[in-house]
């Protein structure tokens, strides 16, 4: 039965076959089934193999960069201190000097004690010249009463022995058995202080500077303190006469500042530094004025809370004459002066102020200055004084 129906189907299936080939165009071509291209291989990079843990540890340093070079110091050229002129004799090399300025003197007295015939008109105009010298009345007529005596006594009119005759009293108004000496050695492990004061332009400052190069010249160490606050170029002023031969400026930054502590710190300094001399300069004040004056003795008691002012030294304007004393009083009261500094020797002034100031005071003058030089303040000596005055 099954053979009988496969025999059937077998001859249907055929014809329905070409059938179906009949009915396609004749020339279409037949679809030619394309299979895709195979994909490009694709290169996968080798696995990088992890270090293992002895290649973890070898590190390769980095290069070490070259160090900066240091910079080049260059060395500040050192100042050359100035050395000042040996202090002993200083007035006797300014003798020409003064002799010049105080003719009246060489000039005039001696002329006078020299005439063959001295009557009362002669003494008169003898004791008209000593005033003129800023002798003083008193100290004038006491030397014209000297005179007289020995010029009738020993009846000479030559020069020499008038000149001789004039020294020997002059010498002796001068006094030369006065203490001159500066109160400038160390004491008790302590610095010698030293307060410079004054009234308005006599020159303290300079003056103050002047004086330390006397002491450096004597091979004593100082320290200067510039208490005077209120002029703005003071403490520069003397900072520069300092710096000139070494010697240190203690100073306030502010201007106007308490002079008093300036002072203070200026001999506390010198204490630190073993020094043997401490310099103060102060403020230049009218001595009409009562506060100022009162401030002054301020700025003494404060710095003697460090170590004692042994020297108080008054500078006095020679020019100014017999006005010079008025002020010396009256700083003398405030301030105990020991001394006394005459500057601007060498213009119009008269020898004869020191023998007043002397007097009046009992107060010796202690230095002189000549001139505008850095060493034209010299430690006064009596007969030297006198041989330049009446030196011809």
């Amino acid at each position: 039965m099954e053979l009988l129906l496969i025999a059937f189907l077998v001859p249907v299936l055929v014809g329905a076959g070409a059938v179906v080939a009949l009915d396609r165009p004749v020339d279409e071509p037949q679809v030619k089934v394309l299979e895709p291209p195979a994909p490009e291989p694709v290169t996968v990079p080798a696995p990088v193999e992890a270090p293992t843990v002895e290649e973890e540890a070898v590190v390769e340093p980095e290069p070490e960069l070259a160090p900066d070079p240091e910079p080049e110091v260059i060395a500040e050229p050192e100042v050359e201190l100035e050395k000042p002129a040996p202090a002993a004799g200083r007035l006797a090399r300014l003798r020409a000097r003064l002799a010049k300025s105080n003719n009246v003197f060489s000039q005039g007295l001696l002329a006078l004690l020299a005439q063959d015939d001295i009557d009362e008109d002669v003494w008169d105009e003898i004791e008209e010249t000593l005033l003129i010298s800023d002798l003083g009345a008193d100290p004038a007529l006491e030397l014209v009463d000297r005179l007289k005596e020995r010029v009738t006594v020993e009846g000479t009119r030559d020069p020499e022995s008038v000149r001789a005759m004039l020294r020997e009293e002059l010498v002796a108004m001068v006094d030369p058995a006065m203490d001159r000496r500066l109160s400038a050695t160390r004491k008790d492990d302590k610095p010698a202080v030293i307060m410079v004061v004054g009234v308005n332009g006599v020159g303290k400052t300079t003056t103050v500077g002047k004086l330390a190069r006397v002491l450096v010249a004597e091979d004593r160490e100082v320290v200067l303190g510039a208490a005077d606050t209120f002029r703005a170029a003071a403490a520069e002023q003397l900072t520069t006469w300092g710096e000139r031969v070494g010697v240190q400026t203690v100073r306030s930054e502010q201007e106007g500042a308490d002079p008093a502590s300036v002072a203070f710190s200026a001999v506390e300094t010198g204490i630190a530094q073993e020094a043997d001399v401490v310099l103060v300069d102060t403020a230049g004040r009218l001595h009409s004025k009562a506060n100022l004056m009162e401030e002054l003795g301020k700025v003494k008691r404060v710095a003697e809370k460090q170590a004692p002012v042994g020297e108080v030294l008054l500078v006095i304007d020679a020019t100014t004459g017999q006005n010079g004393l008025a002020q010396a009083k009256v700083f003398t009261e405030a301030v105990n002066v020991t001394g006394i500094v005459l500057t601007k020797m060498d213009g119009t002034a008269k020898g004869g102020i020191v023998v007043a100031i002397q007097r009046q005071l009992g107060v010796p003058v202690k230095l002189i200055g000549l001139g505008e030089g850095a060493d034209d303040l010299a430690p006064f000596e009596a007969e030297a004084f006198v041989d330049a005055l009446i030196a011809s």
